[in-house]
């Protein structure tokens, strides 16, 4: 059997051939990944495909909708009523057109809101009024995509080495991407490490959440790695959302073929149009989109965010980034019973934001609530479109005694194997030994060279203003009520950090430098950061004298030796 990184190419070589000087490679996404949808649908239906018609002729002309008694009698559900699926199609050549939308028009209505949101028909016309139609369904009947062969595991993972195909063709941002697997299967492990009491048991039933679904790679691979590592009897119920109308497409279909619920998956951005208002959810996972800019988005939000009972009365981030919404949006949706989210970030909402802005009062509103549990560094040039530093966030409103007040910091920037062959930006990758590391270093809670702990104040500052009196003529300005003027350009600022002394600090570190300074308190702001480099920071002693004068007389020689050879 083919891997999924074959097939990929195998599918992607076949239909270059017909779509070639056609289409452009940044289009073929468009066309390609809904007929690898169809041929899946069509392998999947096919033992029922016969009886399907069958009932549907017998009962069209009695009842208003046949859907039903076909999904009962056939215990499935869905179902194509057509004479006609891919492979039949090529019996007709002259009618290939005319056919191929009975055939579409043939699905059950889960599939054709499917077929819709891929928006082909434009595309299939132009191949069809190119006469390329007919060899573009012939390719495509040709791919043995049978569930008996490629299991939905791996039809998944076919789905993602197209995407990621057809991410690099059109120069997609480094926020347009898709999780790579080895990412993925670690956030699960963490998300769900130390969760076995709550997931095992006898008609145990929980939910799975990502508001940005993309193709359901998240949702699918938490479902069954609870399955395979905690409970195989437990009900799992997913739910997403996806504003990508294509990758909303594929996330449904793979739900209808695994035999989930459709319905669960919802179209449209969860920021502006949530489609699960009031719903709560147990475990939450998701990878937003990087540096994405939510101005379009922006009256709504901020609107919301003034309103006491809204999702993001904690506070907005600047319009270039809506990193934090996303994790606002999903703290929104705890369960209050417990939840855990398990969430990916660049290194933006770490410390981006000084006291008092929106992101700085996120940050501390998560913190002082005593949310944050952990935050493993990731290493960098892991994504297959960009190279940046990424993080994953650990967030939880039922946190274990002994973690309550605390956070975790574990470095696992240098827990990875270098790929043989870089796919993209991608040149490396989480092994299954860094992985399990990583999740141990968790579980085990207790500090390690890649392992700091530490309390949720550690993170908090006081910002504090500096003022100096404004001088005029040699002697210093009163203001109206006899105290001194301060002079604004000479205002500064001091971060102390919480739980310091904040006059003492002033006298010991300020004063003694500067004897007319003094603190203008009503200026006070309490701010948040963390900064990774910072507490992992390894100090490299400088290199000696000699070492640097021998290093400077080897290359003095070295360059002699050139200078030579150049003059011969």
């Amino acid at each position: 059997m083919a891997n999924h990184q074959e097939l990929s190419s195998l599918i992607w070589n076949v239909c270059d051939d017909v779509l070639r000087n056609l289409f452009k490679q940044h289009e073929y996404g468009d066309i390609i990944l809904p007929f690898v949808v169809l041929r899946r649908l069509d392998c999947v239906l096919e033992p029922h495909k016969d009886e399907a018609h069958r009932l549907y002729e017998e009962f069209k002309d009695k009842v208003n909708d046949p859907g039903p008694i076909i999904k009962n009698q056939l215990n499935i559900k869905f179902y194509n009523h057509s004479r006609f699926d891919l492979s039949r199609l090529r019996q007709d050549h002259k009618n290939i057109w005319i056919n191929f939308q009975n055939y579409v028009n043939g699905f059950s209505k889960e599939v054709y809101d499917i077929i819709e949101h891929f928006q082909i028909n434009k595309l299939v016309e132009k191949l069809h009024k190119n006469n390329r139609l007919y060899l573009f369904i012939e390719k495509f009947a040709s791919f043995d995509l049978h569930p008996a062969n490629v299991d939905n595991h791996q039809m998944g993972q076919i789905f993602e080495e197209l995407l990621r195909k057809f991410s690099e063709m059109s120069n997609a941002t480094s926020g347009e991407h898709y999780t790579p697997r080895d990412v993925v299967k670690l956030l699960v492990s963490l998300l769900f490490s130390g969760c076995e009491d709550d997931l095992t048991g006898e008609g145990k039933i929980r939910s799975l959440f990502d508001p940005c679904a993309g193709t359901g790679g998240m949702l699918t691979t938490g479902k069954n790695w609870i399955l395979d590592n905690i409970n195989k009897d437990i009900e799992i119920r997913l739910s997403g959302q996806e504003i990508n109308p294509q990758s909303y497409a594929i996330c449904k279909s793979d739900m209808l073929i695994l035999g989930e619920d459709p319905d669960s998956i919802k179209l449209g951005s969860c920021l502006s149009e949530d489609g699960f208002t009031g719903e709560k959810f147990e475990y939450m996972l998701t990878n937003p989109p990087f540096g994405v800019s939510w101005k379009s988005e922006e009256e709504f939000i901020k609107q919301e965010a003034v309103n006491n009972f809204g999702r993001f009365t904690a506070g907005t981030p600047r319009t270039s980034d809506g990193s934090l919404l996303f994790l606002q949006h999903m703290i929104s949706k705890m369960e209050p019973k417990g939840a855990r989210i398990g969430i990916i970030f660049n290194g933006s909402p770490l410390f981006t934001g000084d006291a008092g802005s929106g992101e700085s009062e996120i940050r501390r509103w998560i913190i002082e609530n005593d949310m944050l549990e952990c935050i493993v560094q990731l290493p960098d040039s892991i994504f297959f479109n960009t190279g940046i530093t990424t993080y994953i966030w650990i967030v939880t409103n039922r946190k274990k005694a002994q973690r309550r007040g605390k956070i975790q910091l574990i470095n696992a920037s240098e827990l990875f194997k270098q790929m043989k062959k870089p796919l993209g930006s991608k040149r490396k990758e989480i092994s299954d030994e860094h992985g399990e590391l990583i999740t141990q270093t968790y579980s085990s809670f207790a500090e390690t060279e890649i392992c700091k702990i530490y309390p949720n104040e550690f993170f908090g500052y006081t910002k504090v203003t500096v003022e100096r009196p404004l001088i005029e003529n040699g002697q210093p300005v009163k203001d109206k009520k006899g105290g001194l003027k301060p002079d604004t350009a000479l205002r500064d600022t001091e971060r102390i950090p919480l739980g310091t002394d904040i006059e003492e600090y002033f006298n010991k570190e300020v004063k003694p430098h500067l004897p007319d300074a003094w603190m203008d308190r009503s200026r006070d702001t309490v701010g948040y950061e963390i900064n990774f480099t910072k507490y992992f920071y390894k100090y490299t002693p400088l290199r000696s004298l000699e070492d640097i004068t021998a290093e400077l007389l080897r290359l003095e020689q070295e360059s002699e030796g050139l200078m030579k050879e150049i003059l011969k």
